[in-house]
């Protein structure tokens, strides 16, 4: 299945989508009110998120499915954000050409541990149909759509869309940038939902594609897929959560093969449109902060 946070009138819900069909668990149990009330029984009843949500389904009031794409918030509230960074070969190569000192990143690229780097904050996380932040001090603005890994109390529980917005001028000027670069105002956007790991199938090997456009008119366009990832998901997980108290909920963003040019960088205005198998699109405008 697939999982909504969706803005309402009343109240918040959360949507259950199971092929065409919705359905509003809240409506059902007012105490499932997020992802993360639902991965918090699912976790308590030793269930899957799936089995939980089913649990509800006969109870729960039907919800049109043609209205998430447009109600559809923020999927998670996700106390951390990481990343992992130089997973494919194309990322690799652009860091390198961005940066006065390119072997740091080739020899991440091959070396055994992962470049893993904290993210966001809650309040630093946006959700579809909203805006995600460049910063005012940067010249050279780029998205990241990455595969998102949710996990709760550090087990995979579903999989989203992540944009991983980042600042190539700050980081290029100096590696040890790189949290400026990363960690700002509107700085990650994840979404439009969180899918079970049962509807995804094997997150490495799923297509993804950005478009970025720009008055009406198309800047970038182009496709990957996560097989062409050096690392898998589990091993980036491992590395996170070694020595390190995941909290309850969070994302960890999986790297990008998807870069735009050196000539490119991103303007007040632009709408970021990430589509990934299994998952569904993830669409933002951007603004600067």
């Amino acid at each position: 299945m697939q999982y909504y946070a969706v803005a309402g009138a009343e109240r918040p819900a959360l949507v259950a989508r199971d092929g065409r069909d919705a359905f509003d668990l809240t409506s059902a149990n007012p105490n499932v009110e997020t992802f993360s009330d639902l991965a918090r029984a699912a976790n308590v009843t030793n269930q899957s998120i799936d089995d939980v949500a089913r649990g509800l389904l006969d109870e729960a009031e039907s919800f049109s499915a043609d209205d998430l794409s447009e109600r559809a918030r923020r999927p998670a509230a996700p106390d951390e954000v990481w990343a992992a960074g130089v997973t494919y070969h194309i990322s690799e190569q652009a860091r390198e050409a961005e940066s006065g000192m390119p072997d740091v990143y080739l020899d991440v690229y091959e070396g055994e541990r992962p470049e893993i780097f904290f993210k966001a904050t809650e309040s630093r996380t946006v959700g579809p149909n909203d805006a995600v932040g460049i910063r005012e001090d940067s010249t050279w603005d780029v998205p990241e759509p990455e595969l998102g890994v949710v996990l709760y109390r550090g087990d995979i529980v579903g999989y989203t869309i992540g944009n991983d917005v980042s600042s190539r001028s700050i980081e290029g000027a100096n590696p040890l940038y790189l949290p400026q670069a990363k960690v700002y105002d509107r700085c990650c956007s994840i979404g439009p939902c969180i899918a079970s790991p049962d509807d995804v199938g094997d997150p490495q090997n799923l297509e993804m594609t950005m478009t970025i456009e720009r008055d009406g008119e198309i800047q970038y366009e182009d496709s990957t897929s996560t097989s062409e990832m050096v690392k898998s998901c589990e091993e980036l997980v491992s590395y996170l959560s070694r020595h390190n108290t995941v909290p309850e909920t969070a994302v960890l963003l999986t790297g990008t093969a998807l870069v735009p040019s050196e000539e490119f960088t991103l303007a007040e205005g632009d709408v970021v449109r990430i589509e990934m198998d299994g998952i569904g699109v993830l669409e933002n405008t951007v603004t600067v902060v």
